[in-house]
């Protein structure tokens, strides 16, 4: 052997940090980019309903004792009897008193 291959078989190659460094900075910088981007575009995405006009507050008390808190507009009468209608069901409130005061 030579001394220069015995001088570059001994030589062990040095680490540079310059490139884990820039690569790993470059990662953390576009991942908050692509968050704080995120957080913008959904914040700017306004989902909003039409206002549903539901009356004046209404208080119907039931026969046996119990209040029901609801608006005029949930409230209607079919065939002599009065019914409440929600979301999900249908109530038979014939019988109960309907007062219109305003409840909290």
């Amino acid at each position: 052997m030579t001394r220069i291959e015995l001088y570059h078989q001994k030589k062990s190659r040095q680490f540079t940090w310059k490139r884990p460094f820039f690569f790993i900075l470059t990662c953390i910088i576009l991942t908050v980019g692509f968050f704080v981007f995120r957080h913008y575009y959904q914040s700017t995405m306004k989902i909003e309903s039409p206002e549903e006009d539901v009356g004046s507050q209404v208080v119907i008390h039931l026969p046996d004792g119990k209040e029901l808190f609801t608006y005029k507009n949930y409230i209607y009468e079919k065939d002599g009897r009065t019914f409440y209608k929600g979301d999900r069901n249908i109530i038979d409130v014939t019988g109960g008193k309907v007062i219109y005061e305003k409840w909290e």
